[in-house]
């Protein structure tokens, strides 16, 4: 295995170079642990995009959570239903990934702070817009994409910075599959493995 070292912004250029070379709607997927913060290069993914001309719609899995009567029915720590029963993904390939390719995308199905529906409306993605998905435990259930993107946290690393001890168990399986499968110990210096 081969690791090439970067920047965290020339991370951000090579996901970007990587989608400007897709035709057409483009859906791409970040994935990490939460301690690994993926919405983080999720959102300085957008602005490099929309200056190339590349429209993106935003969205997290964060609000794509099941309804909490579903999520903590075996209580708030359970590393189980973390795994299995938090995140509603056929909601998010329901209402976002599959239709994106048609032009609409459902931004937001939960309130979690609320624990309601969201009410978001569908909003247009254009002909050459790129839906960009952040969220942890994204690629080990074949969800739709163009491209993938994990940040892998050594085990050490992951248990240090996880503020949520009872989550990690949720890690110990995990296995995903991924276009860019980038070393993220340290965010400023990740390195992209290369096989």
């Amino acid at each position: 295995m081969k690791v090439r070292p970067l920047t965290f912004d020339t991370l951000v250029a090579e996901i970007v170079t990587r989608v400007q070379a897709l035709p057409g709607r483009v859906r791409v997927l970040i994935d990490g642990a939460p301690a690994a913060e993926p919405g983080t290069l999720a959102d300085a993914v957008v602005e490099p995009l929309r200056a190339l001309g590349r429209p993106v719609q935003r969205v997290s899995v964060e609000d794509f959570l099941r309804p909490a009567s579903v999520r903590l029915e075996h209580g708030r720590t359970d590393s189980y239903s973390y795994r299995h029963d938090w995140f509603d993904f056929g909601g998010l390939q329901r209402e976002v990934l599959d239709p994106a390719m048609d032009g609409k995308v459902l931004p937001s199905l939960w309130n979690a702070a609320t624990d309601r529906a969201s009410r978001a409306e569908y909003v247009d993605v254009p002909e050459n817009g790129v839906v960009l998905v952040d969220g942890t435990l994204l690629l080990d259930r074949w969800l739709p994409a163009e491209l993938t993107v994990h940040l892998w946290l050594s085990p050490g690393a992951l248990k240090r910075k996880t503020a949520e001890e009872w989550t990690l168990p949720a890690f110990d399986d995990y296995d995903p599959v991924a276009d860019l499968f980038v070393r993220y110990d340290h965010p400023e210096r990740p390195g992209l493995v290369e096989s």
